[in-house]
């Protein structure tokens, strides 16, 4: 599948190698990662095939339902555009996007891999197919275990999975859902309406569902999870699609309703266990939310960044600007900490993943890294996203260029998985019960002990860590819930801080530190830039090293 010149004329990065002229995330992989990726082919089709494809399919040929067959018998299989099929093929099976955390490699490797895949809805299709992987791999038996192989592109035939946990009456409160399981003559079945938000609705093989056995107790530690298939044993469908929802992006999903009629279904692991695996499984989702909204908004930079290199008013480019300059250092500061927050994060998940319930220390401080991780980057990619749009000027609202779907695009990820408020909420649970403040501040300290340059913005990171704790250790539950985003954000910022200063010291980088020195500026003590920071300022958001400096920065 090869690309289309036509496209060059609607993207300034379309058709460049989106890996290769990221020297950030190329740094902070290096940092953080056993080992570098070799992500070089998928960059060079995250930059052009892809690009083109995600955004044809947002333009023209959106997924559809079709209900019934030429026999008509009900299928409730969604078309998709082949484009786009050969996409996730290639994808899954070439790039093996969600192969590598159970194949010897590192959930590096996946999370990278969503960051250039970038398109919120394409990556979703992937991301629920990978914790369907996970949770069949790490808690299935013998017979879920031998589906692992199709889900992760690695048999003759790929299929593909979801997690159906949202209902219509509960939303994120999983206590109030109400689809039930019941054990009839040997095998379990499921009824109930409905899965109200339901991706890979139509596309999926294998749905990963929440539902209360007969007899458990209300409340979200009565639910199990089960395995539901799209066929039956006598070949029949599974479940009903009774549509598809019509959204303002994510398209190249679908996304549905699903309703269930004594569907039958296989129980995962320990239905006691049940919330704990679907909690587990969120945290998988909600650290792919946190690279697909990085991966956005670095689409979203890079077209503004080369717009603005080339783009002449009031007798300059708008590059040589600094106005414009400020609104491209700030774009740029912002997705780098919470990029060094979010590996961060995965890093601590890579530590602990193998973990099962209780868990452990280790697994409760990757929870908590987490949820922070993935509020800080769904509201960054949106306030990037729509700088992006600024910089385009009124061709930025147009339709037909790919800056405004960038926008739209970014505008879900704060709900996906859980919205601020539920992280918020999830964070003071994770810290009251769990005490995940106890590895935060042991690890924050002893970073900030390491370093040499940076160490007095470090040590004003880690008092503000420890301001927020004690604020928090004092306050009444209905304060603590009131203030819980403040404590979040204020949280996220300051071990942004931290790590990029550690990066920098990692990889004796002046200009990491001096990102750490604009973050906390900007971000944790809400200051405005100092006036000589205009200097630095083309170092640090000039990140494509193939770009020579008389044609982009003057």
């Amino acid at each position: 599948m090869g690309g289309n010149s036509v496209y060059r004329h609607l993207s300034g990065s379309y058709g460049r190698n989106h890996f290769e002229v990221d020297r950030p995330f190329r740094a902070m992989l290096r940092h953080f990662a056993p080992r570098l990726p070799d992500l070089s082919a998928l960059g060079a089709f995250a930059g052009r095939e892809l690009y083109e494809v995600a955004d044809y399919v947002d333009k023209v040929a959106r997924p559809r339902l079709i209900t019934w067959s030429v026999d008509g018998d009900e299928v409730d299989e969604v078309w998709i555009d082949p484009r786009e099929r050969e996409v996730l093929e290639r994808l899954t099976r070439e790039f093996g996007v969600s192969r590598p955390p159970y194949r010897g490699g590192s959930w590096f490797d996946h999370y990278a891999a969503i960051y250039l895949v970038s398109d919120p809805g394409i990556a979703c299709i992937l991301t629920v197919t990978n914790q369907t992987a996970y949770a069949l791999y790490k808690y299935g038996d013998s017979a879920q275990r031998a589906l692992v192989p199709g889900l992760i592109g690695e048999s003759a035939e790929i299929v593909y999975g979801a997690t159906w946990f949202t209902e219509r009456q509960g939303g994120s409160d999983l206590g109030a859902n109400v689809v039930g399981a019941s054990l009839e003559d040997g095998t379990w079945r499921i009824t109930g309406d409905t899965k109200y938000f339901a991706s890979n609705a139509g596309l999926a093989d294998y749905a990963l569902v929440s539902a209360r056995p007969k007899g458990a107790p209300s409340g979200p530690k009565g639910l199990g999870l089960f395995l539901v298939p799209k066929v039956d044993s006598q070949g029949r469908r599974n479940f009903l699609v009774r549509r598809l929802k019509d959204k303002s992006a994510t398209v190249s999903v679908p996304t549905g309703e699903v309703e269930f009629r004594a569907a039958e279904a296989r129980p995962i692991g320990d239905l006691a266990q049940g919330v704990y695996y679907i909690l587990e499984n969120l945290m998988v989702s909600r650290l792919s939310n946190s690279f697909g909204a990085l991966g956005v908004a670095r689409k979203a930079f890079l077209e503004a960044y080369y717009y603005t290199g080339k783009r002449t008013a009031f007798g300059k480019r708008l590059i040589e600007h600094p106005l414009v300059q400020r609104d491209l250092l700030d774009m740029e500061v912002h997705l780098e900490g919470t990029l060094a927050l979010a590996l961060k994060a995965v890093d601590q998940f890579e530590r602990s993943w193998k973990e099962t319930p209780p868990y452990g220390e280790g697994y409760h401080y990757a929870r908590l890294l987490t949820h922070i991780a993935k509020n800080l980057t769904a509201d960054m990619a949106a306030r990037t996203t729509l700088a992006a749009m600024e910089l385009f000027g009124g061709i930025g609202f147009l339709h037909e260029f790919p800056v405004e779907r960038l926008h739209r695009e970014a505008l879900v990820l704060p709900i996906w998985e859980g919205p601020s408020n539920i992280q918020a909420l999830d964070l003071l649970e994770v810290l009251g019960k769990k005490q995940a403040h106890q590895p935060l501040l042991r690890d924050m300290t002893a970073l900030r002990d390491g370093l040499d340059a940076g160490r007095a913005i470090a040590t004003f990171a880690v008092r503000r860590v420890q301001e927020t704790l004690a604020e928090l250790a004092v306050s009444s539950e209905p304060a603590a819930q009131f203030s819980a985003k403040d404590t979040l954000n204020t949280l996220g910022h300051a071990i942004a801080t931290i790590e990029l200063l550690e990066v920098g010291r990692a990889l004796e980088s002046p200009r990491f530190q001096e990102v750490g020195r604009l973050y906390s500026l900007r971000f944790l003590e809400g200051k405005p830039y100092p006036a000589e920071t205009l200097e630095s300022a083309r170092s640090v958001f000039a990140i494509d090293e193939g770009v020579e400096a008389a044609t982009l920065l003057g």
